[in-house]
């Protein structure tokens, strides 16, 4: 299995801000969504990713999980800075924390090379 997953910085950076945030507690009640979002942040950083297994492929998000088998992955499209798993029933999914330099490893780990045709 290969993982890929947000950079722990991230994570870290939420964690901090919720920390700083803590005075505005003091404040009043309404700013508490101030550090329960920041919170909120570094879950997401810390969970969300992207595992890649020859059976497919599970993306991990705040509160879940979807998992696609590599027979519904019709092509897998570098984006800006990130990867879509366009679907053959015409959906998308964007492959948190997979970046298009590495596509190679992805493809690696379906158990197929890069450019080959998997059989029908």
């Amino acid at each position: 299995m290969t993982s890929f997953r947000q950079n722990p910085a991230l994570a870290v950076a939420g964690l901090l801000a919720a920390i700083g945030a803590l005075p505005l507690l003091n404040a009043s009640w309404l700013l508490s969504v101030v550090p329960l979002a920041a919170v909120l942040f570094a879950v997401w950083a810390w969970r969300s990713g992207t595992d890649a297994t020859e059976a497919g492929l599970r993306v991990r998000a705040l509160f879940g999980k979807r998992e696609i088998a590599w027979s519904r992955v019709a092509a897998l499209v570098p984006a800006q800075r990130t990867v879509v798993a366009a679907l053959t029933d015409g959906g998308q999914v964007t492959l948190t924390g997979v970046r298009p330099q590495d596509l190679p490893e992805l493809v690696a780990a379906s158990g197929h090379e890069l450019g080959e045709q998997p059989a029908q």
